[in-house]
């Protein structure tokens, strides 16, 4: 088939953002697999947004590690847990530019005690 060789070539050419873009409903049936059983739909869109956002960065064979790093960022954001300042910044920087409405704040003990001071 002379096509398939032509369409695979140019498969290979575009991005995965592109083709994230054109196939989204194949997308999202893809993530919504690595969605947590108890995962609310916050959490979940939250989460898939970093996955997405990161794909590029990420070949099939190291999909475990960002799904791992998208559970560290999305629990320091919703239930203030904390990591090592080198991690905690990596995530940080991963999820540049997305919008979580209604982020809870959390307040450190050592924060607290500095104010008590």
């Amino acid at each position: 088939m002379p096509g398939a060789a032509g369409s695979a070539g140019k498969m290979e050419d575009c991005s995965l953002d592109d083709f994230l873009k054109r196939n989204r409903e194949l997308a999202d049936c893809s993530l919504e697999q690595l969605r947590g059983l108890s995962e609310s739909d916050k959490h979940w869109t939250a989460r898939k947004s970093f996955l997405i956002r990161n794909l590029n960065d990420y070949p099939r064979d190291r999909m475990d590690d960002l799904v791992a790093l998208s559970m560290v960022w999305a629990n320091h954001i919703f239930m203030g847990c904390r990591y090592s300042e080198q991690l905690t910044q990596k995530v940080l920087k991963m999820a540049e530019e997305i919008d979580v409405e209604d982020a809870p704040h959390f307040t450190t003990r050592d924060e607290i005690m500095k104010q008590r001071q």
